[in-house]
């Protein structure tokens, strides 16, 4: 699969796939989800500079999907993944989860994601993630769950996940 790294003209295709992406929340009852401002420029180039950043590319090269990530106490924490609806039930997602846990090697990934949708957490449950129990997570986790708090992302069961 074409995956490679996220470049300055990359990120705006970045937004509307979040916002394409973002869409199906609405047929969940999740209308703020679906339509949260995508991630700003300046965050996406920071995790692009910081090669923090990977797209999979379509027929033409533009980037169909994301994902980007920072480390959080030792693991590869996922902060988004997001598949345009073309390209999605397509294994992309996978693949770019794939493609960050050969980068990360043995030290594992972690994400936050929503309980209930069925493609997060039940998806990412077939990827190998398990749910964390609140014993288990570690500080800088516990930080990433207060601040979706925070921005009201805990209106809707959330889950910690590792794999």
């Amino acid at each position: 699969m074409p995956i490679r790294p996220a470049t300055a003209a990359d990120l705006p295709h970045l937004q509307d796939i979040e916002r394409a992406a973002g869409e199906p929340f609405r047929a969940l009852g999740m209308p703020e989800i679906a339509d949260d401002d995508p991630p700003p420029l300046e965050l996406l180039a920071e995790y692009q500079l910081a090669c923090r950043a990977w797209v999979f590319a379509d027929a033409q090269g533009l980037p169909a999907a994301y994902l980007i990530w920072q480390e959080v106490d030792g693991a590869a924490h996922i902060d988004q993944v997001s598949v345009h609806p073309r390209a999605a039930r397509r294994g992309v997602g996978r693949a770019l989860i794939d493609h960050l846990a050969k980068v990360a090697g043995p030290t594992g990934l972690t994400l936050t994601t929503f309980a209930e949708v069925p493609w997060n957490a039940p998806y990412y449950a077939r990827l190998g993630f398990v749910t964390l129990p609140d014993t288990e997570l570690t500080d800088g986790l516990r930080e990433i769950v207060a601040e979706e708090a925070a921005l009201g992302l805990d209106r809707w069961p959330r889950v910690c996940m590792r794999r």
